[in-house]
């Protein structure tokens, strides 16, 4: 039987990760191994991707601060593409390089976090790419275990999100959450034009009135009635239908729309949330002025980023070596902007390299200190964005 007193939120704590408790057995096995055989193998690991999920061309590279932080004070040094950096299948994304035995424990952690990121990271970049310039909020939390909601936010907005929706993210990450009702508050009241007269009358006045309005009647109707009660103070509506009574949504969306208009509310913004994705946003985006986007970028495809020892260090010099279905030898990415005009060449010997083409990975970490100043959020943010206006719009998936 389960005492009260020994429940908890089972998650790892810092110390765990920093000292390779969150980790396979196998790489433990691996460290006591070498280490009973007196092997001392100095090596480079590259981390990199072998194949994208279906239908992208592309993918961020994200998660790259924290696993700075995990490997800080550790006998390695890392090279890296810069987080945010949009890349292909076959490049390599970041190389460490030590003796096997000093960070082999930590390969399960390293790959869970630039997994995780990039992945959410990447879908995020894909959702506003077709967007365009309207507005994403990422309302994607509960799809995910509350431990992990900054990391989530913070991917999402990297991946170029407008806003999200987490209230501990002010604190962690120093973004000001956005987001309008639930439905609850409206069925609390019993009334939706008592629930929105609350809200206004209650919340601050620096907070857009964007109201939700498919909770007890049609869309159409429910969005004239808050316009009404508003008047100039309503700065928006929200359609969260829920699938089983959505039918067409362009259409739920026009009929919205045109009766705002018609009553002189052409004012008001069109807020669209619950189950959007991809192709929702393509088919939408030319009627609305917001999307809501939570689980599919919460829970995006993965971007399946794998580690290999890719060379060793014997009689002075790098080696390379690698496992079969793998290319040996450590290796950087040249490119040439705008796009992604690149050239995958070895580390050491890049060989003639035209001048236009700069080198993607750097040096930022040697023998487990931080060589280089990390950007900010909004830096790292604005970066993929500048990347993604380089780049052909995705195919919806």
């Amino acid at each position: 039987m389960l005492l009260v007193s020994s429940m908890r939120f089972y998650i790892a704590s810092d110390e765990d990760i920093l000292n390779g408790v969150v980790t396979d057995i196998y790489f433990t096995r691996t460290v006591r191994v070498l280490k009973a055989k007196g092997v001392r193998r100095k090596v480079r690991m590259e981390f990199h991707v072998v194949k994208l999920p279906r239908g992208y061309d592309w993918a961020v590279f994200a998660g790259l601060e924290e696993v700075l932080y995990l490997l800080r004070g550790k006998p390695v040094t890392v090279y890296a593409m810069p987080e945010g950096t949009v890349f292909r299948a076959g490049e390599p994304l970041m190389i460490i390089e030590g003796y096997l035995d000093d960070f082999i424990v930590f390969e399960t952690a390293l790959l869970g976090i630039l997994r995780h990121y990039s992945s959410i990271a990447s879908k995020a970049a894909r959702v506003k790419k077709l967007a365009g310039d309207k507005t994403v909020l990422f309302f994607g939390l509960r799809a995910l275990h509350p431990a992990i909601a900054p990391m989530v936010d913070r991917a999402a907005y990297i991946g170029g999100v407008d806003a999200v929706s987490g209230y501990a993210s002010y604190k962690y990450l120093g973004l000001k959450p956005q987001g309008t009702m639930p439905h609850a508050l409206i069925i609390a009241f019993g009334n939706q034009i008592e629930a929105w007269r609350a809200f206004d009358e209650v919340i601050e006045k620096d907070v857009p009135r964007i109201m939700l309005v498919d909770t007890f009647y049609d869309e159409r109707i429910e969005a004239l009635m808050a316009a009404e009660l508003l008047k100039e103070k309503l700065q928006g509506v929200r359609l969260d239908t829920p699938s089983s009574r959505r039918g067409n949504m362009k259409q739920i969306v026009e009929e919205v729309r045109w009766t705002l208009d018609i009553h002189g509310y052409k004012h008001v913004k069109i807020v669209v949330s619950g189950g959007i994705d991809e192709k929702e946003i393509l088919e939408l985006r030319n009627l609305v002025d917001a999307f809501g986007v939570g689980t599919s970028i919460a829970n995006p495809p993965n971007i399946d980023i794998s580690a290999d020892i890719v060379e060793i260090h014997e009689n002075n010099e790098w080696r390379p070596i690698t496992k079969r279905g793998k290319l040996p030898g450590a290796k950087q990415v040249y490119r040439r902007r705008p796009g992604l005009n690149d050239i995958v060449t070895l580390l050491d010997k890049p060989g003639e390299i035209q001048e236009e083409y700069q080198p993607l990975l750097r040096k930022y970490m040697e023998n487990g200190e931080l060589l280089v100043n990390l950007p900010s959020l909004s830096e790292i943010r604005e970066y993929v964005l500048e990347q993604l206006r380089e780049l052909p719009e995705p195919m919806p998936m």
